[in-house]
């Protein structure tokens, strides 16, 4: 076989070492699906494969499947599509490194234990499945019958798609989320409307935080998809960047104007949520703010004051002085100079606070 000029250094996996170490596994499998994206070496091998009508069973060694793998003939060569493709012309499973640069056996058999359960029917599929659990390792199975790619990793098992398959539910999701980001706006706009006029609640604040949970976990579905398009994915990469950009900074600056110093507790009260616990925004009241939903409530102004153009250590020195957004909007130009040290500064101050007011009472976005 010739030798492939391919760049293989994209297939690196650091696999987990502790099979018991689940967030590791997680994370391990977000890089495997990384590394059959389409434009990857592997997914090419594997997309040829599918088009050749070929099957094939592709195991990644580590030190738990010396057990189960016979047979077979050692290449030890380097890795590249081309080998991977002639090698599966054969009976048996190919054998990669760990990381998977080298193919290290060919025409293997498999003898994993046949009381490891398995979801699957046919002969190839069954044995690849027990090898990635008894194993805690990568097997990857080509179904010439069935035409699918099945990728299982320990107890984790997913079927590989088309790029535009993967790309139609993407921009579905996509729509998905422009219509929660609509919402949000919408609820924020309501929010600044009420922190200018003192009439604030709890609820107004709960239904932001609420949206702003169910955009971040929208776009972890969409992000999923994008670890599955790999290069083909950089407009819905895009697409979400503008959609969710400002998201997380604008809870962190609600979180901070009213929870202070417990900021970061109730953060993570709102991401342990259960989703459909989330749906219903009283809930958010009850555990996050352990408050009646309906009650009157004032910010510290941490984030209108962060949209003016005062300098930080004003925007501190007024924060620090008045700590209540209400007590700040009744304040007097003598209380605003005691604070401010300078006429034109509280000038300068309320000048900007006109214009915000303005703008929030248009409808207009700040």
């Amino acid at each position: 076989m010739a030798e492939e000029n391919e760049n293989t250094e994209e297939m690196f996996v650091s696999f987990s070492s502790n099979p018991d170490d689940g967030r590791k596994m997680e994370k391990d499998f977000e890089d495997i699906l990384r590394m059959v994206s389409p434009g990857t070496s592997l997914r090419i091998a594997l997309d040829d494969l599918l088009r050749a009508k070929m099957g094939a069973l592709v195991v990644f060694e580590n030190d738990f499947t010396l057990p189960i793998i016979e047979g077979g003939f050692k290449i030890d060569v380097k890795f590249s599509a081309q080998r991977l493709v002639e090698l599966a012309k054969m009976d048996g499973a190919i054998i990669l490194s760990k990381d998977g640069k080298r193919i290290i056996r060919a025409n293997s058999m498999l003898f994993p234990n046949i009381e490891v359960p398995s979801r699957e029917t046919g002969t190839r599929h069954k044995s690849g499945e027990r090898t990635a659990k008894q194993a805690k390792t990568l097997v990857i199975a080509v179904s010439e019958r069935k035409n699918k790619i099945s990728v299982y990793y320990g107890d984790q098992y997913h079927l590989l798609e088309i790029s535009s398959e993967i790309l139609r539910r993407a921009s579905e999701t996509l729509q998905i989320l422009e219509k929660q980001r609509d919402v949000f706006d919408d609820l924020l706009d309501t929010l600044n409307s009420r922190e200018f006029e003192k009439s604030a609640a709890i609820k107004d604040v709960c239904l932001v935080l609420q949206r702003v949970e169910i955009i971040k976990r929208i776009s972890e579905v969409v992000k999923r998809y994008l670890i599955e398009l790999g290069r083909e994915g950089s407009i819905v990469k895009m697409r979400l960047k503008e959609l969710t950009g400002s998201i997380e900074k604008e809870e962190s600056l609600i979180l901070r104007d009213y929870f202070g110093a417990n900021h970061a507790h109730a953060l993570n009260v709102l991401e342990t949520m259960d989703f459909d616990f989330l749906l219903e925004p009283m809930n958010i009241s009850r555990l996050v703010f352990e408050e009646l939903h309906d009650k009157s409530i004032s910010p510290k102004g941490i984030r209108i004051l962060g949209k003016t153009n005062l300098l930080d250590r004003y925007v501190d020195l007024l924060i620090g002085n008045f700590n209540d957004f209400n007590v700040l909007l009744s304040a007097s130009r003598a209380n605003l100079l005691d604070v401010l040290e300078s006429e034109a500064m509280v000038a300068f101050f309320q000048e900007e606070m006109y214009n915000l007011r303005q703008k929030v009472s248009l409808g207009r976005r700040i």
